[in-house]
C-alpha cells in the first residue's frame, strides 16, 4: 500500500482488479495482438507509470484481483462490492477508484451503483489498450479517474466510468465497441467531461442509486441465479429449460427490438411464469424502453418488462429485486423504479 506525503490531498483508494489496463505485451501491437496479455501489471506499477498522479490525490493502492474480467463471477462481484463498500465507511478514504478490465465493467459498476451505501466518489476506469501499445489509453483514463474521484462536485452522483475524457453514469454505460478508444456510451448521454483535469457537469441521474437504493452489499450474502437468453430466429425452448434446470430464478430474454416475443415462445412464456420462473423481457439492440405490455401481454404471462435496461444489467437487477421478493409485481416495482 502506497501513501503521498501530502494529507491535505484528497485520499483515494485505488483497487486494482487487473484487465487491459493492467496488460503487456512483449513487442508494440494493439490487444488484440497474439503477444499481448491481460492483468500482469501490478497496482503500485500502474499508479508509478502515470505523471501527475500524486498531485491529484494522496493515494493508497491495493490488488484485490488480477484478472481478465471476462473471468468475473458473481462471487467475485460480491467480494468487490464489499471491499469497495469497507474501503467507503472509512474515515481516511474520500473516493475510490477500481481500475477493471471492459469486457464487464459496465456490469461492475452497474452492481455497486446499486448495493455500496455511500455518496463518496467510486469510478471505474480501465483501458481499450495495454500500456505497451501505441498510444496507450490506460494512463490518461487513470488520471482522469483520480482527478474525478479526488473532486468534490462527484459526490453524491452514484457510480461513475471515466473513459475517454467521458464520465458516464454507472445505470447507462455500455462497452459499444470492441476496439476503439471511444468504446463506452451511454444512450442518455454522458454526465460530463473532464476538461482541464477536472469534471465538468451537464446531466444528472434521477433514478435511486447508492445511498438511495433499497440493496445494500452488507445485507446480500449471494445473487439468486438468473439466466439471459439471445433472442434471434428460430428459437428453441431447450436454452430456457436449461437454465430452469440449472436453478435459475429468472430468465432475461433478450428480445428483437422492443422486446419483441415470437409467437411460438409466448405459451413457453407462460408456463416458465406459471412454474414461478418470470421471465424479463429486455431488448438486444442496446438502447430503447421495452414497454410493459406492448406486443406482448404482460399482465397475462405474468412478465416483467425490463424498461431500458440493457440484458448484462437487467439480469443484475433481476437478481437484486429477487433476494428481496419473488413476487412478479414487486420486481416490475423494481425494474420500474431503477
Amino acid at each position: 500500500m502506497n501513501r503521498t506525503p501530502t494529507a491535505s490531498l484528497p485520499r483515494i483508494a485505488v483497487v486494482a482488479t487487473g484487465g487491459t489496463i493492467a496488460g503487456a505485451g512483449t513487442a508494440p501491437g494493439d490487444a488484440a495482438s497474439a503477444a499481448y496479455r491481460s492483468a500482469v501489471v501490478s497496482a503500485d506499477e500502474l499508479l508509478a507509470a502515470v505523471p501527475g498522479l500524486q498531485r491529484l490525490a494522496a493515494l493508497q493502492a491495493e490488488q484485490l484481483f488480477q484478472i481478465d474480467s471476462a473471468d468475473f463471477t458473481d462471487d467475485k462481484l460480491l467480494a468487490l462490492a464489499r471491499h469497495v463498500a469497507a474501503l467507503c465507511a472509512r474515515d481516511d478514504v474520500d473516493g475510490v477508484v477500481v481500475t477493471h478490465g471492459t469486457d464487464t465493467m459496465e456490469e461492475s459498476a452497474y452492481f455497486l451503483h446499486l448495493v455500496v451505501k455511500s455518496a463518496k466518489p467510486i469510478v471505474l476506469t480501465g483501458a481499450m489498450r495495454p500500456g505497451t501499445a501505441p498510444a496507450a489509453d490506460g494512463p490518461a483514463n487513470l488520471l482522469h479517474a483520480v482527478a474525478v474521484a479526488a473532486h468534490a462536485s462527484s459526490a453524491g452522483r452514484g457510480v461513475l466510468v471515466v473513459m475517454n475524457e467521458e464520465i458516464h453514469s454507472a445505470r447507462d454505460v455500455a462497452k459499444v465497441h470492441s476496439q476503439r478508444l471511444d468504446a463506452f456510451a451511454s444512450p442518455h448521454g454522458a454526465l460530463g467531461a473532464v476538461v482541464q483535469g477536472a469534471p465538468r457537469w451537464y446531466r444528472a441521474v434521477t433514478r435511486p442509486h447508492t445511498t438511495a437504493s433499497a440493496f445494500d452489499i452488507t445485507a446480500i450474502d449471494a445473487l439468486p441465479l438468473v439466466g439471459v437468453v439471445m433472442g434471434h430466429g428460430h428459437m428453441r425452448r431447450e436454452l430456457f429449460d436449461a437454465w430452469v434446470a440449472a436453478g435459475a430464478r429468472a430468465i432475461v430474454h433478450a428480445g428483437f427490438g422492443g422486446g419483441t416475443v415470437p409467437e411460438y415462445l409466448k405459451p413457453v412464456f407462460a408456463e416458465l411464469c406459471a412454474r414461478g420462473v418470470p421471465v424479463v423481457r429486455c431488448s438486444r439492440v442496446g438502447a430503447g424502453p421495452v414497454i410493459r405490455n406492448a406486443n406482448f401481454d404482460d399482465d397475462a404471462c405474468g412478465s416483467i418488462a425490463a424498461d431500458d435496461q440493457n440484458p448484462p444489467r437487467a439480469r443484475l437487477l433481476a437478481a437484486l429485486a429477487l433476494t428481496r421478493s419473488p413476487d412478479v409485481r414487486e420486481m416490475q416495482g423494481v425494474f420500474d423504479r431503477y
